[in-house]
């Protein structure tokens, strides 16, 4: 009869130093090397660095806080073929790091990244592929920075059965929709942010929601137990939102915020990334700045929030290096059992429906018509006054719906003549404690 080999993490002796290779040297690389300099933890040497155009990183400020002692290179076989234990990748994206990693693990090397897509779309295998090597894979940087989300999820909340997961991940979509909030429009805060250095020169990783969304997925399969295709998962765009919306989010007492929301059904996750009105009593409407906030609802213990600063180098570096110490001291991590599952953007909730008019009578009998026709209701109607009647915004919100069936009546109101802009639709968020 055939037996299971039992996984052992090698480990190193006691006393032995942990050998760090760092792959990156931009922002966050700096930061961790200014975090081990600046701590001086026992144990641990950092002892290379890889990154392209090395000679320009080795002059930078950040450069100050590096051992003489380092290796400088840009030609990754210098890392894959060292001695070092761990290698830290700081790079992002798939291509070429997914293969530059797979053969550190493959050679006994451990792992620490912050790379969310990397372990949002290959994560699956490479814990395999970690898990025959014997060696560790950390990725407590890759969503919400310096908040522990990730090992707080895994140590401390797997004990739970979440049922549902909810957030702001992106930090660039949070300062951009706050500042919006104080009357800012839209094509001037994405400017300043990618001044500061917040936003890309293309946004749209994070404005479009592709960002937040690897980092769903990734909690999705801590908290849910759930293997998400994130290319599955529906994603709406901020870049449509107005400063009118939120004067009308206002009295509805609710803000705006891009919203990651993912929740069990069955064998199926329903989960989006989106901007969302948010009531001012959610936690989430509490959010500011570039801060990340997750809420996770359990069956067991209710509610817990994580909140901080999502992004920036030092928080990263914290967390970065939170996860080397986390190996260099062999701790074990929790391991849940994950299945793949089917994804829907399906949600039952009450939906906020902004249009552009020229105005004439019979319009609101008309969208009252749309949205009767596929079983949806009216809630309430809002109008600022001050507006030109041929070019008059205003607001319908909805009884709790499908987000289907919204969609089908907004496709049929969209084509009526008296429509200047495409109608905008956001669901708005259900209390956590009402949603039940």
């Amino acid at each position: 009869m055939a037996t299971k080999k039992k996984q052992v993490v090698k480990k190193k002796q006691v006393g032995s130093t942990v050998k760090v290779a760092l792959l990156g040297f931009g922002t966050v690389g700096s930061s961790v090397a200014q975090v081990l300099a600046a701590s001086k933890f026992p144990g641990i040497e950092l002892t290379h660095i890889f990154n392209r155009d090395v000679q320009r990183k080795r002059s930078s400020p950040g450069a100050k806080a590096v051992p003489a002692s380092v290796v400088w290179t840009e030609d990754i076989n210098d890392i894959l073929n060292s001695k070092v234990d761990v290698v830290v990748e700081l790079m992002g994206g798939l291509n070429p790091v997914e293969g530059w990693l797979r053969k550190a693990l493959a050679s006994g090397k451990s792992v620490v990244t912050a790379n969310k897509q990397l372990i949002a779309y290959r994560g699956a295998s490479l814990f395999k592929l970690a898990a025959a090597n014997n060696v560790h894979l950390v990725y407590g940087a890759a969503v919400a920075g310096g908040v522990p989300v990730i090992p707080g999820m895994l140590q401390g909340l797997g004990g739970d059965q979440a049922r549902r997961l909810s957030g702001i991940l992106n930090g660039t979509c949070n300062y951009i929709l706050n500042r919006m909030e104080g009357g800012a429009d839209y094509a001037t805060v994405l400017a300043d942010a990618q001044q500061l250095g917040y936003a890309e020169a293309d946004p749209s990783a994070d404005v479009d929601g592709f960002d937040a969304r690897a980092k769903l997925c990734i909690l999705s399969r801590i908290a849910l137990h759930a293997e998400l295709n994130p290319d599955a998962v529906t994603t709406q765009t901020i870049s449509t939102i107005e400063a009118i919306d939120f004067t009308y989010a206002k009295e509805l007492n609710c803000t705006i915020r891009q919203v990651s929301q993912a929740e069990r059904n069955g064998k199926a996750i329903h989960a989006r990334v989106a901007p969302m009105l948010v009531p001012l009593s959610s936690p989430m409407a509490w959010s500011h700045g570039t801060q990340n906030m997750v809420v996770v609802s359990g069956r067991f213990g209710g509610d817990v929030v994580f909140s901080g600063h999502g992004a920036g180098g030092e928080p990263t570096a914290v967390a970065v290096v939170s996860d080397l110490l986390a190996v260099a001291q062999n701790c074990s991590s929790v391991q849940l059992p994950v299945r793949k599952r089917e994804v829907t953007g399906e949600f039952m909730a009450p939906h906020y429906l902004r249009f552009v008019v020229d105005d004439k009578p019979g319009i609101v009998s008309a969208i009252a018509g749309a949205l009767a026709k596929v079983g949806a209701n009216i809630d309430s109607l809002l109008q600022t006054p001050g507006h030109p009647k041929h070019r008059l915004p205003f607001v319908v919100t909805t009884e709790p719906s499908l987000t289907s069936t919204i969609e089908k009546a907004m496709k049929s109101i969209a084509k009526l003549d008296c429509m200047l802009e495409k109608p905008l639709c956001l669901q708005i968020l259900v209390p956590e404690d009402k949603s039940e």
